[in-house]
């Protein structure tokens, strides 16, 4: 079983072999490092950029106005601010020219909390970048989906925002990617770089096929009829296991995982609400214009008379980052214990 990164690294060696992808850069992307994740070992198309920003973003818009098909990494999330002009540059091209150009380009940053990262490493975007208009913007919660994810981004017309979560990188996923090798030692055998010289490495790719999940769509990640939970990215298996666990004390909860953040699956979202009653939103990024509050809103708009309760947001703490301490990263967004005393409370609320 592939994890977050290895599913990553597959889906951009199709794409560069199968879906025109001209160039995977940024920072320490190439040879020999392959990404800071190494979710970029051994791709032909590969190569390094200085640790500029700015240059990256613009590289990818020129290439891609030039009839290319860039993937581009900001390294982190952290360091994407200073570009937020260029992007928004980027998500205007289709609209500006009433159609005529597009932009074929996909951005992958690494996002969220989890890797003790302090203050520059443990950002959570994707509320802000909902206010870039223009972009589509995916956030697996597995490997499979990550692959999925990344192949129907590759073959979007227009700019797509690649969210990783960087605590989810290592994790393997439950389901193969279809052409994927069954035995994980196999796997790594194959593409995974060898420790010291790389020089002469070079990787085996198995036949991975053509499987996408399409930008737009959401996916139950557990049944149920009591409470409805829609997350993404890490928090998505932290509320499974906490409906696995509510399950014993006789709650049965219905979790969604968006997979794509906007355009979100409002349907979906809809049509558990009316099912359950209750809402409840999780996700790490701060409280204060969290996209998790949009999300409140459109279902108040389109299912109001179906709530028994009020909806409730469950997300990181108003604060200016994360800290290195252990202690102050577990008070600053949700963790396990968090998501399962929400889920506890709104589902047992008296209506």
């Amino acid at each position: 079983m592939a994890n977050l990164a290895q599913a990553i690294r597959l889906a951009l060696h199709f794409g560069e072999e199968n879906l025109g992808v001209t160039d995977i850069f940024g920072e320490d992307v190439g040879a020999p490092l392959g990404g800071v994740f190494t979710a970029t070992q051994g791709l032909k198309t590969a190569w390094n950029t200085p640790l500029d920003e700015r240059g990256i973003i613009g590289t990818a818009l020129g290439i891609a106005y030039a009839g290319g098909k860039p993937v581009a990494e900001i390294q982190f999330c952290d360091y994407i601010y200073n570009v937020i002009d260029l992007l928004k540059l980027c998500g205007n091209v289709t609209w500006s020219s009433a159609g005529e150009y597009h932009v074929p380009m996909v951005l992958m940053t690494p996002v969220g909390s989890g890797i003790h990262g302090s203050m520059y490493h443990s950002h959570s975007f994707e509320s802000i970048a909902t206010h870039i208009q223009g972009w589509k913007i995916v956030m697996p919660s597995n490997p499979k989906d990550a692959y999925g994810l990344m192949l129907s981004a590759i073959a979007e017309p227009n700019p797509v925002l690649f969210l990783a979560p960087k605590a989810l990188m290592r994790q393997k996923g439950a389901e193969l990617i279809p052409g994927e090798p069954a035995d994980e030692k196999t796997l790594h055998n194959m593409i995974d770089a060898p420790l010291g010289d790389r020089s002469d490495w070079q990787p085996n790719w198995p036949p991975v096929e053509d499987y996408r999940v399409a930008i737009g769509e959401a996916k139950i990640a557990r049944a149920g009829t009591q409470l409805t939970v829609v997350t993404y990215g890490r928090m998505l298996p932290l509320s499974v296991n906490a409906a696995e666990t509510l399950a014993k004390e006789g709650l049965d909860i219905e979790v969604i995982d968006l997979r794509t953040i906007y355009p979100f699956d409002l349907p979906m979202v809809k049509a558990s609400v009316e099912k359950t009653g209750r809402l409840l939103v999780i996700n790490e990024d701060t409280e204060v214009t969290n996209f998790g509050e949009h999300i409140i809103r459109k279902v108040l708009d389109e299912a109001f008379y179906s709530l028994e309760v009020k909806p409730e947001l469950l997300a990181g703490l108003d604060v200016p980052g994360v800290g290195l301490a252990w202690g102050y990263e577990q008070n600053s967004v949700p963790q396990a214990d968090d998501v399962l005393a929400a889920m506890r409370r709104l589902a047992t609320e008296r209506a």
